[in-house]
C-alpha cells in the first residue's frame, strides 16, 4: 500500500467485497445472437454524439471472454460481481418475444461465477433501454414501467434458482437528466424540466420490477442503485438565495429519488414549477404504494460532492447553479475531485434524514479515472481513502453491509468513449489484451487481508 494511503481498520467478517461493470459497457456482441438494438447502439452510431465516434460495438468482448474474466475475478478473491443485463438482449423489442440465447449467455456466467465462488449481483437496467421502446416514448411512457416489470419476471424465471440478490435500476437521476434533460447520453433528448416523468416513470418500473422479482424468487434481496451526492456550497456563497438553490438541487439529486423509496412520497417540487403532487396525473394512485415497498438495501453510488451555487440567470430554468469548489482537491482524470470524505458526509446524512427508513446500505459503485497503464499508485490512494470514509460512516452507525468497485475493466465510459480509464485491469481495446494494474494486486491483497 502506498506511504500516503492510510492504514484500513479491520470490516466485518461478512462484509462483501466486490466489483461493477455494466453491459453495454463490456460485453460487446451489438448485434449477435439475436439481440436487438438499444438507445445506445443508435446513439453511438449518430455523429457528433460519443468522443472520437468510439462505439460499444466490441468493447471489452465480454461476451465472448467472460470465462478469462471470471478467472481474473477468482484471482482477485471476489465475494460479489455486479453486473447488467442488457435488455435488449432478452427482449429483443422490448417486450413480448424472448430471445433464449441472450438468457442463456447470462445463465453461463452465472454458473460460471458461482463455481469460482463468487455471489451474482445482476442490475436490471444499466442505461441500455431496447430502441423498439425509445421509439414509443421510451421513460417518458408510462407503458415502460410495465415492460420492465414484464422483463424483470422473465430474467428472475431463468436465473432466480441461483441468483438471491438482484438491483433494479442504475443510477435513475443520470438516466433521467444526462439521457432525458441535457441529451449527452443516449436517448439523447434535451427537455430539461420536461424530462421529470422519466423519474417517476423509472420509479414505478422499479416497484413492478421488485413484485415480479419476489413473486419468482421468495428470498430475493432487491436493491437500487442511486447515484448520490453531498450538497455543498461554494466557500464565498452563503447568502440566502444559494442556500435555496443547494436544496433545490438536493431535492432534484438525492431526495427525487431516495424520498418516495424511503418515505412513500415525493419531495416538494415547486422550485421546479410542480407544486402539484400529483405532477398534473402522471403520479396515479397506488404508485407511490409500489414503489415505496421495503427495499432490502440501497446501492450508493458515489464519485464525488456537487458545489452549488444561486443561478446566475434565473431564466435559464433552473433554480440552482453547478459550481467549482474553492478548495484545490486532487483531481482524477476525470476532472472530478478526489473527496473521500464526502462518502462519510453522504452516509451519515442519509442515515440522519431517513432514520429507521433506511436499509441496509451497499456502495455500489466507487473508482475513479486515472491514466493508460499498470502501475496506478493514484487509484490505490483513491480506493484506500473510501474505503477509509465507509469505515468511519460505520463508525459512526451506518450498516453498511459490502463495497463494489468500479471497475473490473477499463471499458466503454458514455460520452467519452475509451479515453476515460476506471479498470483495476488494464484492457488494450485493439487486441482485447487484459492486464492486471498495481491496483488488482492492492485490491486483492486487501480482501485477502480482511478474511477472517
Amino acid at each position: 500500500m502506498p506511504a500516503s494511503s492510510p492504514e484500513l481498520p479491520r470490516f466485518p467478517a461478512d462484509f462483501v467485497w466486490g466489483a461493477s461493470t455494466a453491459a453495454y459497457q463490456i460485453e460487446g456482441a451489438a448485434d449477435e445472437d439475436g439481440k436487438g438494438p438499444s438507445i445506445w447502439d443508435t446513439f453511438t452510431h449518430r455523429a457528433g454524439t460519443v468522443r472520437d465516434g468510439h462505439t460499444g460495438d466490441v468493447a471489452c468482448d465480454h461476451y465472448h471472454r467472460f470465462d478469462e474474466d471470471v478467472a481474473l475475478m477468482r484471482r482477485l478473491g471476489l465475494d460479489a460481481y455486479r453486473f447488467s443485463v442488457s435488455w435488449p438482449r432478452i427482449l429483443p423489442s422490448g417486450a413480448g418475444k424472448v430471445e433464449p440465447r441472450g438468457l442463456d449467455f447470462y445463465e453461463r456466467l452465472v454458473d460460471a461465477l458461482l463455481d469460482a465462488g463468487i455471489e451474482p449481483t445482476p442490475t436490471l437496467f444499466h442505461w441500455d433501454l431496447p430502441q423498439a421502446l425509445e421509439d414509443e416514448g421510451g421513460w417518458l411512457n408510462r407503458e415502460t414501467a410495465y415492460r420492465f416489470g414484464e422483463y424483470a419476471a422473465v430474467v428472475a424465471d431463468r436465473l432466480g434458482d441461483r441468483v438471491t440478490r438482484w438491483i433494479t435500476l442504475n443510477e435513475p437521476f443520470v438516466h433521467m437528466s444526462f439521457g432525458y434533460g441535457f441529451g449527452v447520453h443516449a436517448p439523447g433528448r434535451a427537455l430539461l424540466l420536461d424530462a421529470l416523468p422519466v423519474a417517476h416513470h423509472q420509479l414505478l418500473g422499479h416497484g413492478l420490477a421488485t413484485a415480479a422479482l419476489r413473486a419468482a424468487v421468495p428470498d430475493a434481496q432487491v436493491l437500487v442503485a442511486n447515484n448520490c451526492t453531498p450538497v455543498r456550497l461554494r466557500q464565498d456563497a452563503r447568502g440566502e438565495a444559494d442556500t435555496a438553490a443547494a436544496d433545490a438541487y438536493d431535492i432534484l439529486h438525492n431526495r427525487l429519488f431516495n424520498d418516495p423509496l424511503l418515505h412513500g412520497r415525493y419531495p416538494d417540487l415547486s422550485a421546479y414549477g410542480m407544486p402539484d403532487p400529483a405532477w398534473g396525473g402522471v403520479v396515479r394512485d397506488g404508485d407511490l404504494t409500489s414503489i415505496g415497498a421495503p427495499l432490502d438495501g440501497l446501492g450508493i453510488n458515489y464519485y464525488n460532492p456537487s458545489w452549488i451555487t444561486a443561478p446566475r440567470d434565473p431564466a435559464a430554468g433552473l433554480p440552482f447553479d453547478l459550481a467549482e469548489p474553492a478548495e484545490p482537491y486532487l483531481r482524477t482524470s476525470f476532472d472530478w475531485p478526489v473527496v473521500p470524505d464526502g462518502l462519510t458526509e453522504l452516509l451519515t446524512g442519509l442515515k440522519a434524514r431517513y432514520g429507521a427508513d433506511l436499509p441496509p446500505v451497499w456502495i455500489t459503485e466507487n473508482g475513479c479515472s486515472q491514466p493508460e497503464g499498470s502501475h496506478d499508485p493514484a487509484r490505490i490512494d483513491y480506493l484506500a481513502g473510501h474505503l477509509g470514509a465507509v469505515a468511519d460512516a460505520m463508525a459512526q452507525g451506518v450498516d453498511v453491509r459490502g463495497y463494489f468497485t468500479w471497475s473490473l475493466l477499463d471499458n466503454f465510459e458514455w460520452a467519452e468513449g475509451y479515453h476515460q480509464r476506471f479498470g483495476l485491469v488494464e484492457v488494450d481495446f485493439a487486441t482485447g489484451a487484459r492486464t492486471p494494474r498495481a491496483s488488482f494486486d492492492w485490491y486483492r491483497d486487501l480482501i485477502a487481508a480482511q478474511r477472517p
